[in-house]
């Protein structure tokens, strides 16, 4: 069993994120536990993370890993290091900025007509259910699915989304909010006026 615990300082409302193991202990000897700097730290894409498991399990994965990359480099391991014994307080900083811009875009999405986004209670995308615009034209064109959709909110608002058949059903799309206040202000107020004319 793997649980990914990457998103594990970024959690909102009182809400705690509890390891499985905590919950369930004797899970330890068939659990693998992933987590890394990406997410609180704001170092996306330096590659730095780690696996806790069984010491069989971990010895085969670091022969593997070894016979299919390189390692992790200096830099980004000392940075990694300085990062997660060092002072937290960036990350109280950066974690109020997610939550502030959490509100905002939960807000935003909500008061377009035919959107319903619930708000999130970790990381940092927001999860609207765009049903409500399927088969609505916008342009001229009515998209039947929410690929559709996304791929006319690109081509017309200039806003890129995930779909939600990325992650199954169609009929949502996944927004981050991991970005400045301004770009985010903007992308909604695009979103609003795209989405805002369907008819």
């Amino acid at each position: 069993m793997f649980t990914d615990e990457i998103y594990e300082h970024l959690t909102y409302d009182g809400v705690n994120s509890v390891s499985i193991l905590k919950v369930v202990p004797e899970l330890t000897p068939n659990c693998i536990i992933l987590n890394g700097v990406a997410k609180t730290y704001a170092m996306t894409g330096w590659r730095v993370g780690w696996m806790v498991g069984p010491q069989d399990v971990i010895a085969a994965a670091s022969n593997l890993q070894s016979h299919l990359s390189s390692n992790v480099n200096n830099i980004a391991q000392r940075a990694a290091l300085a990062a997660l014994a060092g002072p937290q307080d960036e990350v109280a900083v950066m974690h109020a900025a997610f939550d502030r811009r959490r509100k905002a875009i939960v807000a935003g999405l909500n008061a377009i007509e035919g959107v319903h986004c619930p708000t999130p209670q970790g990381a940092f995308y927001a999860y609207p259910d765009v049903r409500g615009l399927l088969g609505k034209e916008f342009d001229g064109v009515r998209p039947q699915t929410s690929a559709e959709l996304a791929d006319l909110i690109l081509e017309k608002a200039l806003v890129a989304v995930v779909p939600g058949e990325a992650f199954g059903p169609s009929g949502y799309l996944r927004l981050s909010y991991a970005l400045s206040d301004e770009d985010l202000a903007e992308g909604v107020e695009r979103l609003q006026k795209f989405l805002g004319s369907a008819r």
